[in-house]
């Protein structure tokens, strides 16, 4: 059963790909062939589409209904600016997941990872208690033999607390306060599902990246002009990377790096879809953030949506909207609500085995870099066989762009064929763990 909508038939809609992925004792994710996954109408009472997952874990595009575009990019509408839909993932070898509310904006690309516990290497029983025991050793939640996930409505339609300001620089000469040595990247961020207040509630263990995707695809809309949503970006890395270099909970006692509270921090849900508007800037920036000249700290960026609440001195949401459309830079619109900020490029996490080399390959490079991208592509494409193996020359021939552009649209990058800075980490984060993987073998 297929999609009843297409890209022929309709004028208005987005697309969703959804992308099965099970997690291995060394904490790498692997795609998961053969998972059934059914999409139905928001009341759940009309399948939509139904698919079994390819050989990459993932569903082919699949094109929804979305309600006009104008709805996100006007400040003035109050109306919901995407659509929800409601997904099913099934297989006999994994347990079930049910996604509640995912969303859906016109002329978007929406991708909703899955992470698939398996079902078949031991008893449920002795599964479960395994598996407790990876999710506390991780600080993650627990999960029951069933899922279920429900999105909640974005930030900027939704009711969510506004931000109890604060110092945006942290006073760090107090007896026993322990700082970073320097500003660098995390691999996990540690989010507190609750108010730093609620002792109780759940941490979940998030891969840096993923992290910077799903707060922005749960703050902003993915149809704002790429320079407003690179200035969010840059806010939102810039004030998690305040969080970890002056590690601002572990000093209050806490076990986590950031809370999910939006009156202390950002927005994060567990199991939402993201958008490839989104995902494709963090790519590319999410080393990159600002602070005051003379200072180390990253700034902590404070900001509001500026429709239904305002903060004068922080960056307002919709203003950055309107300043993108008018033309500005991200840089230009930072900078009008910031003031006083330069901007800086924090320092690469351990675990990439070579550093990106300052500007991007393209056909026609002949150089050492382009030998190491051959390198780790041919050691994916063991695990992802859909990649061409090329030769490992050094010389980056129409071959090689076309493995890259495989690999491209595998990982949701632009499938341009050009390794920039996004892409060539993304080689390093995938070839490292599949050597993980391998090791275990």
């Amino acid at each position: 059963m297929h999609s009843i909508n297409n890209e022929t038939n309709t004028t208005v809609g987005g697309s969703l790909v959804i992308q099965a992925k099970t997690n291995t004792d060394t904490g790498s994710m692997i795609p998961v062939k053969g998972v059934q996954v059914k999409i139905f109408n928001e009341t759940g009472n009309k399948e939509i589409a139904q698919y079994d997952t390819d050989s990459v874990g993932a569903t082919p595009l699949v094109t929804l209904d979305a309600p006009p575009e104008k709805y996100s990019e006007e400040e003035d509408y109050n109306k919901q600016p995407y659509s929800l839909y409601d997904v099913e993932i099934t297989s006999p070898d994994f347990l079930p997941v049910e996604v509640k509310g995912v969303q859906i904006f016109s002329g978007i690309k929406s991708i909703l990872p899955v992470d698939l516990i398996p079902t078949n290497q031991m008893t449920r029983e002795s599964q479960m208690t395994r598996r407790s025991i990876n999710l506390i050793q991780n600080n993650q939640m627990t999960r029951g033999p069933e899922d279920v996930i429900s999105i909640g409505p974005s930030t900027l339609f939704g009711d969510y607390p506004p931000k109890i300001p604060e110092s945006e620089i942290k006073e760090m000469t107090a007896t026993g306060f322990v700082v970073l040595s320097e500003v660098m990247i995390p691999e996990y961020i540690i989010v507190h599902a609750g108010s730093p207040n609620n002792n109780s509630a759940p941490n979940y263990n998030v891969p840096y990246k993923d992290y910077l995707k799903n707060v922005a695809s749960s703050e902003i809309y993915p149809t704002w002009p790429r320079e407003t949503i690179k200035a969010n970006v840059i806010a939102i890395v810039s004030y998690t990377l305040n969080r970890v270099y002056t590690e601002w909970y572990r000093n209050k006692g806490k076990n986590y790096t950031i809370t999910n509270s939006t009156a202390y921090d950002h927005a994060f849900t567990y199991g939402r879809n993201i958008f490839d508007t989104v995902s494709e800037v963090v790519d590319d920036y999410f080393d990159t953030y600002v602070r005051r000249p003379g200072v180390t700290q990253p700034l902590l960026t404070q900001y509001c949506d500026g429709k239904k609440v305002s903060c004068p001195g922080w960056m307002t949401q919709w203003g950055s909207e309107k300043l993108g459309r008018d033309g500005l830079s991200a840089e230009e619109i930072l900078k009008s609500f910031y003031k006083n900020i330069e901007f800086k490029e924090a320092k690469q996490v351990s675990g990439n085995p070579e550093s990106y080399p300052g500007y991007p390959l393209k056909q026609g490079a002949n150089s050492p870099p382009v030998r190491v991208i051959q390198q780790q592509l041919n050691r994916i494409s063991n695990s992802y066989p859909l990649i061409p193996k090329v030769p490992s020359n050094g010389v980056f021939g129409s071959d090689t762009a076309k493995s890259i552009k495989v690999f491209q649209q595998i990982f949701n990058l632009t499938p341009d064929g050009i390794v920039g800075k996004g892409t060539w980490y993304k080689l390093s984060e995938i070839y490292v763990a599949v050597t993980k993987i391998a090791a275990l073998l």
